[in-house]
C-alpha cells in the first residue's frame, strides 16, 4: 500500500458534480500540488484546480483533505469535488495521473485498503455492497444494519464468550489449588456453552431469509398453455415483458420481472405451459419451468375457466411442488368475477380471481404477494446471516460446540480444542482469522472508486 491511488468515485457521467477520491501517502501532497495551497483538514475549500505541468485551469472545485488515520480508508483521503463533464473529469485523471506515485485504483482498492487497515471487518465490506445493489426498502434497512458493524460485534461478541470459556478451563488445570479459583468453573463453562450453542443455532435457522432478502423472493408462474401467464406478468410488470399470443407454447424459457412490492425483493418468473405432446425446444421450456418450481418460494398456479387444477394429477405440475414445502396459490384467470380471494385459517390469500383485461383482482394479488414476502422475510429488526459464507462457517461454530458438549467422556483440553475450533469458525466471517483466499473475491464485487 505503498502507492498512492485515485478514481472517480460518483458514478457514472455527465453529472452535476463529479468525486475524485484519492487514498495513500501523496494524496495530500497531490491536492497541494493540484491546488497550490495548504489544505485544512476536514474542510470543504473551494480552489482552482491547476495541471502541475502546465498550469492550465482545469475546473473550481470543493477540495476536502482527511489525514489518516481517521479517513475511510485509515491513509490519507483527498476527494476532489469538481464539475461532471467528461471532459473536466478526464482532464483531472489525467493531471493526477502525471503526479509520480499515483496509480489508478482497481476495483474495490478504496475499501480493500480500509479493510487492511482495520478500518471494517468483512461483514462491514459485504454490507457496503449490499447497501450499494439495494434496489428496496428492506435491502437496504439490512444491509445499512450490517455495514455499520451489527453483524461483526455479534460474531464478535460470541468469540470473545468462547475464548473466555477456554481461559477458564485453562485456570482450572493451572490454578486448581488457588482460592480464588471456584472449583464448579468448569460446570459453569460447559453451561455457558450449552447456551451459546442455542443462540447460534437459532440464528443459523433464520440465516436463508438474510440470504433471500438479498436476491428477492423467487414466485413462479405455472399453469398449461394459455392460462394467462404471460398476460398477468406483463400486468404485474406494468410493461410489455413476454410475447402474448393465441397461440399455445409461446413462452419456450423462463422470463423474470423484479418487483419491489411493500419495501420486499421479489423475482416473478413467467415459464412454459406445462402440457404432453410438446415439441422438442418446447419440452426444454417445460423441463426448466418445472426445475424453475421446485426451487420457489411461491408457485402461482394460473387456471383459466375450465382448465385443470393444481391438485389435479393431469395439470402437469410438478409432483415435488404439490408434496413438498413450496406454497401454492391458485390464480383463476380470465374472469371478471367480483368476489373476495378465498382464506385459510392463516389469513393468508390462497384462491384469487383475475382479470387481467378489466384489472379486476390484480391489486388483491400484489398486496397478499407483498404480506407473503413480509412473513418470509420477517418483519423484525433481528440480526441473520445474509450470505452462504456466513452460514457456512456458523454451522462449523455449531458443529464444534456439539461436539465439546457431547464428548463429556473425553478430557477437559481436548473439549477446549472444539471450542477453539469454533471460535476460529466465527473469526473468518469477521475476517479476523485464514480469509486470505476470499478477499480477491469479496472486494472484485466492488466498482472502480470504492
Amino acid at each position: 500500500m505503498t502507492d498512492t491511488i485515485y478514481a472517480l468515485s460518483s458514478g457514472s457521467l455527465p453529472s452535476g458534480v463529479a468525486v475524485i477520491r484519492l487514498s495513500g501517502p501523496a494524496a495530500l501532497a497531490a491536492a497541494g500540488q493540484l491546488t497550490g495551497r495548504s489544505l485544512p483538514p476536514r474542510k470543504a475549500t473551494l480552489c482552482r484546480l491547476r495541471h502541475p505541468a502546465t498550469g492550465d485551469v482545469l475546473d473550481q472545485a470543493l477540495v476536502l483533505c482527511f489525514p489518516a488515520p481517521q479517513s475511510f480508508t485509515g491513509e490519507d483521503v483527498v476527494e476532489l469535488q469538481c464539475h461532471g463533464g467528461r471532459a473536466v473529469v478526464a482532464a483531472v485523471l489525467g493531471a493526477l495521473a502525471a503526479l509520480p506515485g499515483l496509480r489508478p485504483a482497481e476495483a474495490g482498492e478504496f475499501t480493500r485498503r480500509a479493510f487492511d487497515r482495520g478500518r471494517m471487518d468483512l461483514t462491514e465490506v459485504e454490507g457496503l455492497a449490499d447497501l450499494i445493489a439495494a434496489e428496496t426498502e428492506a435491502q437496504r434497512r439490512q444491509a445499512v444494519r450490517q455495514m455499520e458493524g451489527a453483524l461483526g460485534r455479534l460474531y464478535e461478541g460470541w468469540r470473545k464468550r468462547l475464548v473466555h470459556m477456554r481461559a477458564m478451563i485453562e485456570a482450572d488445570f493451572d490454578f486448581a489449588d488457588e482460592d480464588d479459583v471456584p472449583g464448579s468453573v468448569a460446570d459453569e463453562v460447559w453451561i455457558e456453552a450449552a447456551r451459546l450453542r442455542d443462540e447460534v443455532a437459532d440464528h443459523v435457522a433464520a440465516a436463508p431469509r438474510g440470504e433471500r432478502l438479498r436476491d428477492g423472493l423467487q414466485v413462479v408462474l405455472m399453469g398449461a398453455p394459455n392460462a394467462g401467464k404471460s398476460s398477468l406478468l406483463n400486468a404485474m410488470a406494468g410493461r410489455d415483458v413476454a410475447i402474448v399470443t393465441e397461440e399455445a407454447g409461446t413462452t419456450r424459457d423462463v422470463l423474470e420481472v423484479h418487483l419491489d412490492l411493500g419495501g420486499y425483493p421479489v423475482t416473478l418468473a413467467d415459464t412454459a405451459g406445462l402440457r404432453t405432446g410438446a415439441g422438442r425446444v418446447e419440452q426444454e421450456g417445460i423441463r426448466r419451468a418445472t426445475e424453475r418450481g421446485r426451487r420457489a418460494d411461491l408457485v402461482l398456479w394460473l387456471q383459466e375457466p375450465g382448465g385443470v387444477a393444481p391438485e389435479d394429477p393431469a395439470s402437469g405440475l410438478p409432483e415435488v411442488v404439490r408434496i413438498e414445502s413450496v406454497p401454492v396459490w391458485l390464480v383463476r384467470t380470465k374472469t371478471d368475477l367480483e368476489t373476495h380471494p378465498k382464506q385459510d385459517s392463516s389469513e393468508t390469500a390462497q384462491d384469487f380471481p383475475v382479470s387481467v383485461a378489466t384489472g379486476v383482482g390484480l391489486a388483491a394479488l400484489l398486496e397478499a404477494l407483498a404480506r407473503f414476502a413480509g412473513d418470509t422475510f420477517g418483519r423484525g429488526e433481528a440480526l441473520v446471516a445474509t450470505r452462504e459464507r456466513h452460514r457456512h462457517h456458523l454451522q462449523s461454530c455449531l458443529a464444534g460446540l456439539d461436539r465439546a458438549l457431547q464428548l463429556s467422556h473425553l478430557p477437559a483440553e481436548l473439549r477446549a480444542e472444539e471450542l477453539r475450533s469454533a471460535g476460529d469458525s466465527l473469526g473468518r466471517i469477521t475476517g479476523r482469522i485464514d480469509v486470505e483466499d476470499l478477499l480477491d473475491v469479496i472486494f472484485r464485487e466492488f466498482c472502480i472508486g470504492k
